[in-house]
C-alpha cells in the first residue's frame, strides 16, 4: 500500500506549518497527530483535520479538489454519529500578499482556498475507550451503554440494497491471505494457509445467511471502523467517530461486521466480559430474531477483523519487538476465534431474591464460544412481549399462568435458535415447575445441557428483592413471601447455594459446570 510516486505533500509544508504556529489560533498551544493520510491539528477547543496529499489503492487525495470533497465526505457520514463534533468544512485561504487565514473567504475579500479541513470540536482524548481500556475502567453499565450505541448507530444509518457483501469478504479473505503470506518472517506459511483454507470454507457455508440478510436489509453504510479508539465518552454516553468515509464499499457491509470489530477488540484486550455485554445489550435493543441465526458468522466475521488488523500491524514501516508480538497475537487470535468450540445450553433458576440474574450475567462470558452466551431472561422477555421498557413495571394481569407459558415458549424458542447457529445461551428464568424444567432441557436438542437451581433463606430473598432499583424483574417481597409455599418438584439441576455474595455464588456456579 505504498503512496504513489508521483504524490508529494511538499506543496502543503506551509498549510501545516500555518496550522502548527500556535499564533495561528490566538497563542494557543497545538497539537500536531500525523496519519499516513492526514495530519491533524489540536487546539484546546477546536481540531482541524487536512488529507494528505497521497494517494493508495483505496483512496486518493492527490488533488484539492478531491480533498475538498473528501472533506465533506467525512462531515457527511459522520455528523450521523457525532453532530457535536463534526462542525463542517473550512477552507485554508491564501490572500493577494500571501498570507494565510483559516476561512479566509468568509469576509468578502479574494482570498484563493489553497487547502481544505475538516473543522471538528476538541474532546478529551482521555475519555476514547482505548484509554478507557487501558485503564481498567470499562465495567458493565459502560459495556451496557456502548451496545445501546452501536444499536442505535445501525438503525440510523442507510440501508443499501445489493452491495454483495459475500463477494466483499470473499475479496478480503483472499487479500488478507497475500498480504499474511508476504510476512512470513512473523506468520509461518503452512498456518497462513490453515487460515485461509477455513476462513473460505466457511464463508462458502455461511453465503446463503449472509445473502438473506441482505435481503433483509441487514447491509447498510456503517461506520465501517469501529474500534475502541474510534469511540469517546462525552457526557457520560458512548459517541462514535471517525467512520469511513474515503471508501463507500469498505463501510457497506453487515451491520454485524461492524459489530464483529469492536467485539474483537475488546477480546484482544482480555475485556471478554465487556464484549459479551456489548453483545447481549446490542441484540436486546435490535430484538431481531435473524440476528440471533447471523450468530453463525460471528466466529468468521471476528476472525476476518482479527486477521486485518495482524496484517496491518506487520505492515507498519518500523517495527520493533512490540509490534512483532501484537502483529502475532492477533493472528493467532484470528486463529482462535474460527476454531469455535461446540455450543451449550445453560439454565439458571431459583425463586426471586436468590440471584438468578447476577449469576447469569456473570458466567455468560464465561460460556464458550467467544464473546460468550446470549442471555436470554424471562423478566426481560415478558416486557418484550408487552412492548414496555424492560425497568417499567407490570401489572398482575402480565403474569398469569397463559401468560408466562408464553414466556416460558419463547425462552425456548430463541435457545433453540442461538444454539442453532453454534452459539451458546444462558436461559435465566424461576423454572420452578418440573414441566419448565423439562422443556427447557429438551430445547438444547442433543447439545450439552447444564442446569443450575439457586437456594436462599427467605430473608436473604426478601432483602435482595426490596433493595432492587431499574431491574426488569417486578417480584417484591410479597412474592418472595408467596413463593415459599411452591411444589417444586423433583430436582435434577445442580443445587447451588446462593445465601452469600454474588462472588461466592458464581464460584459454585463454575464449579456446578466445571468451567
Amino acid at each position: 500500500m505504498a503512496v504513489d510516486s508521483t504524490m508529494s505533500d511538499t506543496s502543503q509544508q506551509p498549510v501545516f506549518d500555518f496550522l502548527a504556529d500556535p499564533a495561528t489560533h490566538g497563542g494557543a498551544a497545538v497539537k500536531r497527530i500525523d496519519t499516513h493520510a492526514a495530519s491533524v491539528f489540536l487546539t484546546p477547543k477546536r481540531v482541524l483535520k487536512i488529507k494528505r496529499a497521497v494517494r493508495f489503492p483505496f483512496l486518493d487525495y492527490s488533488t484539492l479538489d478531491k480533498r475538498k470533497a473528501a472533506c465533506e465526505a467525512e462531515i457527511e457520514v459522520n455528523r450521523l454519529y457525532a453532530p457535536d463534533i463534526y462542525r463542517g468544512v473550512v477552507s485554508i485561504t491564501r490572500d493577494a500578499g500571501g498570507g494565510l487565514a483559516i476561512g479566509g473567504q468568509k469576509d468578502g475579500s479574494n482570498a484563493t482556498p489553497v487547502e481544505w479541513a475538516v473543522d471538528m470540536a476538541r474532546f478529551d482524548e482521555t475519555q476514547g475507550f482505548d484509554h478507557l481500556a487501558e485503564a481498567g475502567r470499562i465495567d458493565a453499565s459502560l459495556a451496557d451503554a456502548l451496545g445501546r450505541a452501536v444499536a442505535k448507530a445501525h438503525a440510523a444509518v442507510p440501508v443499501v440494497k445489493d452491495a454483495g457483501f459475500a463477494d466483499t469478504l470473499a475479496e478480503i479473505i483472499e487479500q488478507n491471505h497475500g498480504e499474511l503470506r508476504a510476512a512470513s518472517d512473523l506468520f509461518a506459511p503452512d498456518d497462513v494457509d490453515a487460515l485461509t483454507a477455513a476462513s473460505r470454507a466457511a464463508l462458502e457455508r455461511l453465503r446463503p445467511l449472509l445473502m438473506a440478510r441482505e435481503r433483509d436489509d441487514c447491509v447498510r453504510r456503517c461506520h465501517g471502523d469501529l474500534h475502541l479508539g474510534n469511540i469517546v465518552l462525552i457526557d457520560g454516553a458512548p459517541v462514535l467517530f471517525d467512520a469511513i468515509e474515503f471508501n463507500p464499499r469498505l463501510a457497506t457491509i453487515d451491520v454485524f461486521y461492524d459489530l464483529a470489530f469492536l467485539l474483537m477488540d475488546l477480546i484482544e484486550r482480555d475485556l471478554t466480559a465487556a464484549a459479551n455485554a456489548v453483545l447481549n445489550r446490542y441484540l436486546a435493543e435490535t430484538n431481531r430474531d435473524s440476528d440471533l441465526d447471523a450468530l453463525a458468522a460471528l466466529p468468521l466475521l471476528m476472525s476476518l477483523r482479527a486477521a486485518i488488523r495482524a496484517k496491518v500491524t506487520a505492515a507498519r514501516p518500523k517495527r520493533d519487538e512490540q509490534m512483532e508480538k501484537s502483529a502475532r497475537d492477533y493472528f493467532a487470535l484470528a486463529q482462535r476465534l474460527l476454531s469455535s468450540p461446540r455450543a451449550t445450553l445453560v439454565a439458571v433458576g431459583g425463586l426471586s431474591g436468590t440471584g438468578k440474574s447476577v449469576l447469569a450475567r456473570a458466567l455468560a462470558a464465561e460460556i464458550m464460544p467467544l464473546p460468550g452466551a446470549v442471555l436470554l431472561r424471562s423478566d426481560v422477555m415478558r416486557k418484550t412481549l408487552f412492548n414496555v421498557p424492560e425497568s417499567e413495571r407490570l401489572p398482575a394481569s402480565a403474569y398469569t399462568p397463559e401468560v408466562t407459558a408464553r414466556v416460558y415458549a419463547a425462552l425456548a424458542d430463541k435457545a433453540r435458535r442461538v444454539l442453532a447457529a453454534g452459539h451458546s445461551a444462558i436461559v435465566d428464568a424461576v423454572f420452578a415447575r418440573a414441566d419448565e424444567r423439562n422443556a427447557i432441557a429438551k430445547a438444547a436438542r442433543g447439545m450439552p445441557f447444564e442446569g443450575l437451581f439457586l437456594t436462599a433463606a427467605l430473608a436473604v430473598r426478601v432483602a435482595r428483592v426490596g433493595g432492587r432499583t431499574g431491574d426488569a424483574s417486578d417480584a417484591d417481597a410479597a412474592i418472595a413471601r408467596a413463593q415459599e409455599q411452591y411444589d417444586l418438584g423433583a430436582l435434577d439441576w445442580h443445587d447451588v447455594d446462593a445465601s452469600g455474595t454474588p462472588d461466592e455464588t458464581l464460584r459454585r456456579g463454575k464449579a456446578a459446570l466445571r468451567l
